[in-house]
């Protein structure tokens, strides 16, 4: 059987929209073992760490550049008081985490820990303030204290604690998932806390907050035209909001229902079949969000922000139900792939996303092991790595023919293109489960050299990396590219991810 061949036309020498490099961004939660066994063991483990943060954590996602952590939460952000997680830790009180487990939770990882982990990471936080339960003052107050010089109240309490000279911390969340777990609010209502939180959240000195009010689940597109509404009159762009500069939704890709969202790692075609097209739909919604905010930001001064998505399945057997954690597969893998070719198509408007979560919960980069300590890379890791030359890249526009192969609605070839720097990085994915296909790459405006490429792919879309074998999904080199006379012809075997990078002639 002949492979299917894909025309694609890219303009080398036509940049689009810079793809923002926080839309590969990170999300760590007081959830599971996402914070206490994943990121912080404490200074007393004998697993290498630094002030407690593991150390080989921070090495595997600073190989992803990663560009910012958010924390945190999630739902744990909107019944979390900061104050009680500064001072010396043995005088920290400690709490119920009511959302996720209705485990104790005794502050040890606070304020400066996280902001430690952020300087060792080489990560910008993105802080989610509590509009739930807290007040305007609590939240005003944690600006004050991270990022003000000279001497005031706050100032003088971090100094206490050790720390002399402010922070850095532009991203700041008003609250989390307002229309839950965050209040269980009205749009309305959330719209007037925003102005009131974001009001109060001040810029301190030269740092200049990016404030990002808590937006719409899913396809809730009138909760962003109710936010969208604060801003001022209908199409008016030249006067931004000072209380906020962009807003957020929340998509998670889950094939099965609420209750029974199916297996990660036991499945069948159609399980899979259906994951794709969940995870594809996320265009539909970007799309969505943004042409509403064109109708009150032609401009596009006010940023939209993916803050949580990734694959959400049940947990696996025999641990709690309340950490989120779940298996890896190759199927992770190419949902992230199709995720990342649409935020790139989406980069004048989508600023910032997050997977959910970094490590031990939901879509995760990382596992850890509670017994051996090993550490595993998943194979959504790879996707992050093999992406990276993305980040602050210059999108390319990528046409495709209207033949594109497809499985009912789901188009089973996806790719995206940028170039920096005098390179150009090329990604595709192959989501078909059983056909190979041959993409020939039309390059125009340019021609390519010193091409080298790589491929993400496995035996059978369940393969996941364990302790005992860490590397059954991992990158390795891909000498299936070719020269044509237009520019180059690749091959994608069934079910993979591929990344072709060249420099400009």
């Amino acid at each position: 059987m002949s492979n299917i061949v894909v025309p694609a036309i890219i303009n080398v020498d036509v940049e689009g929209a810079v793809i923002n490099r926080h839309l590969y961004g990170h999300f760590a939660e007081h959830l599971g073992r996402c914070v206490y066994g994943g990121f912080y063991v404490g200074e007393d483990s004998e697993v290498p760490n630094e002030g407690g943060i593991r150390l080989d954590v921070v090495e595997a996602l600073r190989a992803l550049n990663i560009p910012n952590l958010r924390w945190p939460g999630g739902c744990f952000a909107d019944e979390y008081h900061w104050m009680d997680g500064i001072g010396p830790k043995v005088e920290r009180p400690s709490m119920v985490n009511t959302h996720w487990g209705n485990v104790e939770e005794n502050n040890h990882f606070g304020t400066h820990e996280f902001l430690a982990l952020c300087e060792l990471l080489g990560a910008e936080p993105y802080i989610s303030g509590n509009v739930g339960s807290g007040t305007v003052k609590e939240m005003s107050d944690w600006v004050e204290y991270l990022t003000r010089e000279g001497d005031s109240p706050m100032v003088r309490l971090r100094k206490a604690n050790g720390r002399d000279q402010p922070w850095q911390v532009r991203f700041w969340g008003l609250g989390n998932e307002a229309w839950g777990c965050g209040g269980n609010m009205t749009a309305e209502q959330y719209a007037a806390e925003a102005r009131r939180f974001g009001t109060y959240s001040r810029n301190h000195g030269d740092n200049k907050l990016y404030r990002i009010a808590a937006g719409a689940n899913s396809a809730d597109y009138a909760w962003t035209e109710t936010l969208m509404k604060m801003l001022g009159e209908l199409g008016c762009a030249n006067r931004p909001a000072a209380f906020m500069q962009a807003l957020s939704f929340h998509y998670y890709t889950i094939p099965g229902t609420w209750q029974n969202k199916g297996d990660a790692t036991r499945f069948g075609p159609d399980d899979y079949y259906a994951t794709l097209a969940q995870a594809a739909r996320v265009d539909e919604l970007i799309t969505g969000h943004a042409n509403v905010m064109d109708c009150y930001d032609p401009g596009k001064t006010v940023g939209l922000v993916l803050d949580e998505w990734g694959t959400w399945w049940n947990v696996e057997p025999g641990t709690n139900p309340g950490f989120l954690y779940q298996q890896n597969t190759l199927r992770d893998a190419l949902v992230a792939s199709l995720h990342f070719d649409i935020f790139h198509r989406h980069a004048d408007r989508l600023v910032m996303a997050n997977i959910a979560q970094t490590v031990n919960v939901l879509q995760a980069m990382i596992l850890t092991d509670p017994d051996t300590g090993a550490l595993v890379l998943t194979p959504t890791y790879h996707v992050f790595e093999m992406n990276k030359g993305h980040q602050d890249a210059a999108s390319l526009r990528v046409d495709l023919p209207t033949g594109v192969p497809a499985r009912d609605t789901l188009k089973t070839v996806s790719l995206s293109a940028s170039r920096k720097n005098g390179e150009v990085l090329v990604s595709l994915s192959n989501l078909d489960i059983d056909e190979p296909a041959d993409i020939e790459l039309d390059l125009r405006g340019g021609a390519v050299t010193d091409v080298h490429a790589r491929i993400l792919t496995a035996g059978a879309l369940q393969d996941h990396n364990t302790p005992a074998t860490p590397a059954a999904v991992a990158p390795r080199t891909h000498d299936q590219v070719t020269a044509t006379a237009g520019g180059l012809r690749v091959h994608l075997p069934a079910h993979s991810f591929v990344t072709v990078a060249g420099r400009l002639a």
